[in-house]
């Protein structure tokens, strides 16, 4: 995809929470989240967001929607026109183009709001339609998550963790965006019902030529369902790779560490695990160095003292990212 225009690029990218100390009366702390997050997306692919909890992929993806109360820095281009600077009226109108389906499908919805009102209301919001032709779009989106148009007049208290997760997909349907980030989609729901999302994800993104940027921790979803995987450790992408060459040939030591924890299937196999050391560090505690470095099973002297970058590993890695000294 290198001689493929992106249609989301993301450059130095970083996220800020401020938060006062003592009890809300001391000067305001700025926590970094992310850090420094370059990467592209291409028209039509899955490009998959993995990392520990706290990581900070979930803040990563709502900045680019501008959900949350964070300073957020760095560019963001979207098909090419740069919207990390425009205003919120004008961001408004990109909604449209950029959707979020979110982690919890029940606390996403409105409880007030039967799924036909919820629908209609973001028909209305955007423009798109309303009347008659809103119901019938509403009735066709219903169709086309798989519901029945009987449940137009339901609540959300009414349906299981599936059927809500798939009227969350309905809502970011609505307004026929392009790009679409799923949080987490299918974390909260039984493993069974996990498959029956995913393989709609991916249906939906055949028919309808949808992007999307997946976000999860579940590394066997990840490889199911993403053309391209990134790695995040303490708000920073440590490794990004094609998902075949990933999963088959992982450079990073936390790379490794992770896939080393996906169970094998197979009756009798042995797999070596690798045990990381301590805990994620939190986002005011980042080592010097190389952030890695406290827990990585390689760690040399230089990854205390040099912080490594995100580069090529080769001219014929196709795009196979590392950020380790191990490759400088």
């Amino acid at each position: 995809m290198k001689d493929q225009k992106p249609l989301l690029s993301v450059k130095e990218l970083r996220v800020h929470f401020f938060e006062r100390k003592n009890s809300g009366f001391g000067k305001p702390v700025s926590i970094p989240v992310v850090n420094g997050v370059s990467f592209d997306v291409f028209q039509g692919e899955t490009l998959g967001l993995v990392g520990e909890s706290g990581c900070g992929k979930t803040t990563l993806g709502r900045a680019l929607i501008r959900l949350g109360r964070s300073v957020v820095t760095g560019k963001i281009e979207f098909e090419g026109q740069e919207i990390s600077g425009i205003g919120n009226r004008e961001f408004r109108a990109l909604r449209k183009q950029i959707q979020m389906i979110f982690q919890d499908p029940f606390g996403s919805l409105n409880p007030r709001l039967t799924v036909g009102q919820m629908l209609e209301e973001v028909l209305l919001v955007h423009g798109i339609a309303r009347g008659e032709a809103a119901r019938k779009r509403i009735k066709e989106l219903l169709d086309l998550v798989g519901l029945s148009r009987e449940y137009f007049n339901r609540y959300p208290h009414e349906f299981s963790g599936g059927q809500r997760q798939r009227i969350g997909i309905a809502r970011a349907l609505a307004v026929n965006p392009k790009f679409i980030i799923c949080d987490e989609p299918v974390s909260a729901l039984d493993v069974s019902i996990q498959s029956q999302i995913i393989n709609l994800l991916k249906d939906l993104q055949r028919d309808l030529g949808l992007t999307y940027l997946f976000i999860a921790h579940d590394l066997s979803v990840v490889e199911y369902i993403s053309d391209r995987v990134a790695v995040m450790y303490l708000g920073k992408i440590v490794e990004i790779a094609d998902s075949s060459e990933l999963y088959a040939n992982p450079r990073h030591p936390y790379t490794r560490a992770l896939l080393s924890a996906i169970p094998n299937p197979e009756i009798g196999a042995k797999k070596e695990r690798i045990l990381l050391k301590g805990d994620l560090p939190g986002p005011m505690q980042i080592p010097s160095g190389c952030g890695f470095h406290p827990r990585c099973p390689e760690v040399m002297a230089e990854c205390r003292l040099m912080e490594p970058n995100l580069k090529e590993l080769n001219i014929n890695s196709n795009g196979h990212k590392v950020s380790c000294l191990l490759y400088e």
